[in-house]
């Protein structure tokens, strides 16, 4: 199954807002940066993804979003900066705690690890993400488009950037031991994360309900800091 945005050519640069010449596949607006107006022909993006998988067009991005196809070029560039932008749109949906002003304590940071890990499940076991990794594992190692690549820069590899400075300020704040920050991460991930994603991405018919994934969420920060907490 091809991704079809096709058949429409774009510039492989476009113009931002501020009338600057960007590399829509680098230099796309930070998430917090989306306006309001790119974040509904963004969600409009997802939910063509829900229906109809990752065959439709530009053209059928505009319809739905009730703009033109050259608004869309000149926002996200290309079909490539107009997945990534999605892609980082649905991420940006996974909220991180804010760290306390004053000193981390083990109550605070367990705070932290569970309120990201509420928000992290709900997001990815929704049937935007659901509908947006089928895509990207459609193509991944196709050769025929980059949403696998995107998915994976903007999805875990974003969550572990966003998490590692909370990791950090545990291991400075005496409150976790480990060696690498990369390793404690693929720990959370795994106990958080479990089968739930892959059970809906291969078609079960499963979606936890809040108190289910509050549930697993507390579980897995319990069990993680059995596993790296000091003292």
């Amino acid at each position: 199954m091809t991704l079809t945005l096709h058949h429409e050519s774009a510039p492989a640069r476009a113009n931002s807002g501020a009338g600057q010449t960007v590399d829509p596949a680098v230099a796309l607006p930070e998430d917090d940066e989306f306006t309001e107006r790119q974040r509904e022909v963004l969600d409009a993006v997802l939910k063509l993804m829900v229906a109809e998988g990752d065959g439709f067009s530009v053209a059928a991005v505009a319809r739905a979003a009730s703009c033109s196809k050259e608004t869309l070029y000149k926002w996200f560039g290309d079909r490539d900066g107009l997945l990534t932008a999605t892609v980082r749109w649905q991420a940006s949906k996974v909220r991180m705690p804010k760290l306390p002003q004053d000193r981390l304590t083990r109550a605070s940071l367990e705070q932290a690890l569970t309120g990201f890990a509420e928000s992290w499940l709900t997001v990815i076991t929704g049937d935007l993400s659901i509908a947006l990794n089928r895509a990207a594992v459609s193509h991944a190692g196709s050769g025929k488009s980059r949403l696998g690549g995107i998915v994976l820069t903007n999805g875990p590899f974003a969550m572990k950037r966003r998490l590692e400075p909370l990791f950090e300020a545990g291991r400075e704040a005496g409150l976790l031991s480990f060696e690498e920050a990369g390793e404690a991460f693929r720990v959370f991930f795994g106990l958080v994360v479990a089968d739930a994603q892959i059970r809906a991405l291969l078609g079960e018919d499963y979606r936890p309900e809040a108190a289910e994934i509050r549930t697993i969420s507390a579980l897995a920060v319990t069990k993680f800091l059995d596993l790296y907490a000091r003292g």
